[in-house]
């Protein structure tokens, strides 16, 4: 059964906090790895009815308590199981010790598993608390199952894996079912993570919502409406097209327009009042010859940029694809400085000598959005791009608050940060979106948003998961083009 809590992330650490304060608070601990157990047992029988084996491997703590007593609730229903153990289980404490002396099974030392056709192994090796890389015989076992073919089980989390980060710790199980308990962590949602785990379950085994809530931060969770759905503008019966904003994008030169034209009419699908493509004399031409409800407006260079932004009425503006590298780039840039900006793709990448000066430019109340991918996301944060310790939910936040912007840390698994410590891992986008054009789309998704008022997170985070509905939509082997018409407004 799904627990009302699953759609918060708790880290392992904040899990391990969540244990000791019901334990605390009187609630029998053994109790609750007693239900843990027969979940994971129970999950089992119902998802491998075929199994000759089950076969179960019980690390040296809690997870391993968990595993011990699976194992007893598929003996006790008439299936055959083998055990296996890492390290003495002489030497376990506490609710696990009491769960290895329930469980008649005898076990033998990890390293004795010979994989068997029609085994089924269930990984009680280490959950989410692993923080170092898996020993030899772990890998090894991982390694022999893996070649074997073998259908895993993961109790909590498949072993191998960082339940903060995702990331594979020297090696790892890839689960066809995970199951966890009461809430999942961030390294169930991340990559490889999610990969990794297969099909997620989350099991309620008893702990009280007010004593997650207590110990969860609140700062990391899935994207999806509710995150971000109070920011929403109340609908007005009597919209004007300028209250429901302004999008500008920019077109790059004459030869370069089609970025910038699908950034343009994602904005105005993501429900922008009016979108504007302001581009070089020389690609009006190219621009016009494709445009119907997007107007057209003619800059080039940044004088005629600050003329124009005398209009106090153009407030959101997209800068980047299709634009070009280089010193314009930068110019618009510090043009725009105190207006709402997405910065993507070529304007992301004009700052790469000096990101400082980028970021000397947002300060105050955030209103820059960007939107890098893993290398331009390394270009303007080399040192935290290359810090391997930090997971990608951290590397977000700390580039968030040092550009003072939303980051839209894209991939598979793109991370939303803002600047204040708030982070969403997004899960909706199908892997077909990865296509040329998807990110000039996104981009102008997330400026038709800001333009109608959403702060720049929520839009970022919104935008994204528009985004990713939108493909969706748009089916397997779509186009840019394709993706930008499938886009809804919220």
């Amino acid at each position: 059964m799904s627990h009302p809590l699953s759609d918060l992330l708790l880290t392992p650490a904040e899990m391990a906090a969540v244990d000791a304060a019901a334990a605390a608070s009187g609630i029998d601990s053994f109790a609750l790895m007693e239900r843990a157990g027969a979940a994971a047992a129970a999950a089992a029988l119902r998802l491998h009815p075929e199994a000759l084996r089950f076969v179960v491997l019980c690390g040296p703590g809690n997870n391993g308590g968990d595993a011990y007593v699976a194992a007893r609730h598929l003996q006790e229903s008439g299936a055959l199981v083998a055990l296996f153990h890492l390290s003495d289980p002489a030497r376990l404490k506490g609710d696990a010790a009491r769960a290895k002396a329930g469980c008649t099974l005898r076990g033998e030392q990890l390293h004795f598993y010979s994989p068997e056709s029609g085994d089924v192994v269930i990984d009680g090796l280490f959950g989410a608390g692993l923080s170092r890389e898996v020993p030899t015989d772990v890998r090894t076992v991982i390694e022999r199952v893996a070649e074997a073919g073998l259908p895993v089980l993961a109790v909590d989390l498949p072993s191998g894996l960082d339940g903060r980060t995702g990331r594979v710790m020297g090696a790892a199980f890839r689960a066809c079912n995970t199951i966890t308990f009461m809430t999942r962590k961030p390294g169930h949602l991340l990559m490889p993570g999610r990969e990794l785990c297969g099909e997620l379950e989350v099991f309620d085994i008893g702990i009280p919502a007010r004593i997650i809530r207590a110990e969860a931060s609140g700062t990391v969770a899935e994207n999806g409406p509710d995150a971000w759905k109070a920011a929403l503008p109340a609908e007005q019966l009597e919209t004007h097209k300028y209250k429901r904003g302004h999008l500008v994008v920019f077109s790059g030169e004459a030869d370069k327009t089609g970025a910038a034209r699908m950034s343009a009419t994602s904005g105005l699908k993501a429900g922008a009042g009016l979108v504007t493509i302001a581009a070089p004399r020389a690609a009006m031409a190219a621009n016009a010859a494709h445009l119907t409800a997007i107007m057209l407006h003619a800059i080039e260079d940044e004088a005629d940029l600050k003329d124009w932004l005398a209009d106090k009425r153009l407030q959101t503006f997209v800068l980047g694809p299709g634009f070009g590298i280089g010193v314009r780039a930068r110019a618009f840039v510090s043009a725009l400085a105190e207006r709402h900006l997405v910065l993507d793709a070529d304007g992301i990448s004009s700052f790469k000598d000096d990101p400082q000066q980028l970021f000397d430019l947002f300060q105050g109340e955030p209103r820059l959005v960007l939107t890098p991918h893993e290398g331009e996301f390394s270009r303007l944060f080399p040192d935290i791009g290359g810090d391997d310790a930090l997971g990608k939910v951290d590397k977000a936040l700390t580039a968030a608050r040092r550009a003072n912007a939303a980051i839209v840390y894209k991939g598979a698994d793109t991370v939303i940060a803002a600047p204040n410590g708030r982070a969403l891992i997004n899960t909706n986008a199908p892997t077909w979106l990865a296509t040329a054009g998807s990110g000039d789309v996104l981009a102008g998704i997330i400026g038709g948003l800001l333009a109608q008022g959403l702060p720049a997170f929520e839009a970022a985070a919104a935008g994204v998961w528009l985004h990713g509905e939108a493909g969706q939509r748009a089916g397997k082997g779509l186009t840019a083009e394709e993706l930008a018409l499938a886009v809804l407004p919220l």
